[in-house]
């Protein structure tokens, strides 16, 4: 008390202008005062201190108030903004500020803006058991998913922003509404533990509201716990537009302060009946009041039932407030009552698992059993609505539970909004799990929706396929004719993200001339964006870099001193290799590029660093050893194969082989990855035993001999013999002995055969007009390096082949529909294989 009047004024006590010198000394006074100082923040309430102009400014520096949905506190500070952000997980509810409140019908940046969520930590346990083709979205590197560069997902806690931001900006307009709740609708069931928002309470006029707000001044200290929550559910019954005056007005101040002082003594009902007040009252999710509230409903959750839980949940999300410990006491409860839980209670709980982005550990198996016993049962927006909730909370299922989801969309797609069917490409994206069915089922439908869909949902579209490395260009076409009409609504993340997606999948910008200009317009309006999340412009400038765009401006700024600190500082984001394959790329692909570039020391480290992954990681592949393994023996030892990132900016390796101008093998050193030697010394250098100057003797080595021996064709002209060896009347398939003695179709292998593929073929080795070193580099391939069933190449790889032939090699590809096969064959097989693609390359 004495510390109040010494220095710092109580609001509520001294400054009202409605509170006279009798007041102060009165025992209301006083009651106020001790409630100031137990809870001393109420004195400085957001309402208060924004909107009142009748209170003295408070002399401190109040703490920040964060707003969860500006991406402060995640629960489990998962990767993606929104209140809905894709591939190994940091998440945080939303990127942007915007408006708490959202209207049912909308399609609120909370309800539907996941920011990627790079799947990490909560990896689906069969991707890398079951499914084989499991692709990564991350930014980290793995070559088990065959090193991609990922989506600017892996997103840790976002640094903390001055509470008035200079990148301020006020949220895009959504293109298009969408009920994102309209699983509500489904069913009767949800009316009990869910508050309808289509269903706003009749209004009732100003002047009502200047009554009630006058009995609050009238009854003050004889105000009970029912009058409180009777003022406050009839007050939040006034018009949407009158809200902000009555959130200003000190009598309702007054009255939120005696909410508290009752805050223990209400009822569950009552309480419930507050906080649904506070919805419609449009009650700022960061204000403090709510924190109190939230502790009080946390106490009293053990006596509460679910549905009570379900329902008080549902309300904090409508008021778009984060309450992990409140949903900690409800995922308490729902282990409790599991038998009590009907179809509305399961997906209203995947729901708010969804909003919370959390999935209790203990709760999922149990989760995902009740709803495998439910799935029959639900309709299409619940599907939906459930396929969200997986995806927004993490939640790792079994591919069988994952897939039978997916069948039951797949029977229900036509039925489905767009919205819904959106959220089971979230789903897939998440769970890495190719469907056929349903990605064919999307060749017919994204066409068909598209003119009518959102700017978001087709960035989540193109972002589901280029994840599952899926191809239709059905799909690409309609997204790209429909995107530059909807640049104006587009936020710089749907934009990088769509260039991401689009670059990763090898849409070239002939195929569709005015996607690609308008999504990079879009990003310099929106310049601003990128210094709070300098990812999502890496994320674009890689893309575009994917199909060979180099928008110089926007890569000055990438590269510039200014936005290098800024996205080193990122804690949230390894943005170091994204820094060094885009200025790596900048540097083989504009010769001409005289602006900003990286340190010689950050690209050392970065370089270090991927090489060390690649040493732990892709270099102990079986396919990747076997391949050196056996260059090594064709081409005549160590020296000469070098396993190595000839370019560390594309994060993966190469074995690297050097020829002269007659064919024959130089050895590579491994110290400077670069020396060669000259041809006439190269001779000495090599081992005798290896016959690489003798004569060919026994048989020679045709092209139509070597694809006899590897099965690739059948030729029709007869072989010419040579008089050493007698032609075997027939060709016909044996199965080798032991010592794998044998081809396949039969053919006796002497020393002489082997011998003689184990050096190049007399005839056009090499053309005659080779100047210098030719310098292979053999890559051995997976299937994730291409489009699902197809031959074209992801963005990164295609990226890669461009540059290395930019930077003098000749790629040599062992393709994994070749080589794979090749390992469980004999080495002479394997020698005479890759002698062919070694030397046909120099043809």
């Amino acid at each position: 008390m004495a510390r109040l009047h010494e220095g710092l004024t109580c609001p509520y006590c001294l400054n009202s202008p409605r509170v006279d010198a009798g007041e102060v000394k009165s025992v209301r006074l006083m009651a106020a005062c001790v409630l100031c100082r137990r809870v001393p923040r109420l004195c400085y309430l957001p309402g208060l201190r924004k909107d009142s102009t009748q209170t003295q400014h408070v002399p401190f520096k109040q703490k920040d108030e964060t707003d969860d949905h500006e991406g402060k506190k995640g629960v489990l500070q998962h990767q993606d903004p929104s209140s809905q952000g894709g591939y190994r997980l940091y998440y945080n509810p939303s990127s942007y500020h915007y408006s708490v409140w959202n209207s049912g019908t909308s399609q609120s940046q909370t309800d539907n803006d996941e920011d990627e969520q790079c799947i990490s930590t909560l990896a689906p346990s069969f991707w890398q058991q079951s499914n084989r083709y499991s692709v990564s979205c991350s930014r980290h590197l793995s070559s088990s998913k065959n090193t991609l560069l990922d989506l600017a997902f892996n997103k840790g806690p976002e640094p903390e922003m001055p509470s008035v931001s200079p990148y301020y900006r006020k949220p895009t307009l959504p293109d298009v509404k969408v009920d994102t709740r309209a699983f509500l609708k489904c069913r009767p069931g949800y009316a009990s533990i869910t508050l309808d928002l289509t269903q706003r309470p009749r209004p009732i006029e100003w002047e009502e509201a200047l009554l009630l707000l006058q009995k609050v001044t009238i009854l003050k200290g004889s105000m009970k716990p029912c009058d409180v929550s009777h003022f406050l559910v009839e007050l939040s019954h006034l018009h949407p537009d009158k809200m902000s005056l009555v959130r200003s007005d000190q009598r309702f101040i007054m009255l939120l302060r005696y909410s508290v002082e009752h805050l223990r003594l209400f009822n569950d009902l009552q309480l419930l009946e507050v906080l649904q007040s506070f919805v419609w009252l449009d009650m700022p999710c960061a204000h403090t009041v709510l924190g109190l509230y939230e502790a009080e409903l946390s106490r009293r959750a053990n006596q509460m039932s679910l549905h009570q839980l379900l329902l008080a949940a549902d309300l904090w999300r409508c008021i778009g407030r984060q309450v992990p410990q409140f949903l900690q006491h409800l995922y308490d409860s729902v282990r409790l009552h599991l038998g009590q839980m009907g179809v509305p209670e399961l997906v209203q709980l995947l729901y708010i698992m969804g909003e919370g982005r959390r999935s209790p550990k203990d709760l999922i198996y149990p989760v995902e059993q009740l709803l495998m016993r439910h799935l029959q049962q639900l309709y299409p927006e619940e599907v939906g609505a459930v396929c969200l909730g997986l995806f927004k909370s993490q939640t790792s299922i079994s591919e069988g539970s994952v897939t039978r989801i997916v069948d039951k969309a797949h029977s229900l797609v036509e039925d489905m909004s767009d919205f819904a069917m959106v959220n089971v490409l979230k789903f897939l994206r998440f769970s890495y799990l190719y469907h056929r069915a349903w990605l064919q089922a999307m060749a017919q439908e994204v066409p068909r929706r598209a003119n009518r869909m959102g700017v978001k949902g087709l960035m989540h579209v193109a972002l589901a396929c280029s994840a599952l490395h899926y191809r239709d260009d059905n799909i690409l076409m309609a997204i790209a004719e429909r995107v530059p009409s909807l640049v104006p609504h587009c936020r710089s993340k749907d934009s990088c993200k769509l260039l991401w997606a689009f670059g990763t999948l090898g849409f070239l910008p002939v195929q569709s001339p005015s996607f690609y200009p308008s999504l990079t317009e879009a990003l310099r309006r929106r310049k601003a964006e990128f210094q709070r999340y300098p990812e999502h412009l890496l994320t674009g400038l890689l893309g575009l870099a994917f199909v060979s765009q180099f928008p110089e401006d926007l890569i000055a700024l990438a590269l510039s001193p200014d936005f290098v600190n800024l996205a080193l500082k990122s804690t949230q984001l390894e943005l170091k290799k994204d820094l060094f394959t885009l200025d790596e790329a900048v540097a083989l692909e504009l010769p001409q590029w005289s602006g900003p570039r990286l340190n010689c020391e950050l690209r050392e480290e970065v370089t270090e660093m991927l090489w060390k992954f690649a040493q732990s990681d892709v270099c102990q592949k079986p396919e990747v050893q076997e391949a050196e393994s056996a260059l090594q023996d064709l081409l005549g030892g160590e020296k000469f194969v070098c396993k190595r990132m000839i370019l560390p900016h594309t994060r993966s390796i190469d074995l690297e082989v050097h020829l002269d101008p007659t064919g024959q093998p130089v050895p590579v050193n491994p110290a400077s990855h670069t020396a060669t030697l000259s041809p006439e010394n190269s001779s000495s250098t090599f081992p005798s035993h290896q016959g690489w100057g003798r004569m060919n003797i026994g048989v020679t080595i045709t092209e139509e001999l070597l694809a006899q021996l590897t099965n690739t064709k059948n030729t029709p002209e007869p072989l010419t013999p040579s008089p050493t060896i007698k032609r075997p009347t027939s060709l016909h398939r044996v199965e080798p002995d032991e010592g794998g003695r044998l081809f396949d179709t039969g053919l006796d292998l002497t020393s002489d055969i082997i011998e003689t593929l184990a050096k190049p073929s007399s005839r056009g080795s090499a053309p005659q007009n080779f100047k210098g070193t030719v310098k292979l580099a053999i890559q051995v391939s997976s299937r994730n390096h291409y489009c699902y069933h197809s031959q074209q190449l992801l963005g990164l790889h295609a990226m890669k082949r461009r540059q290395l032939k930019l930077a003098g090699y000749t790629v040599v590809e062992l393709n994994h529909q070749e080589w794979s096969p090749m390992l469980r064959k004999s080495k002479a097989e394997k020698l005479a294989h890759l002698h062919c693609k070694v030397y046909n390359s120099l043809r």
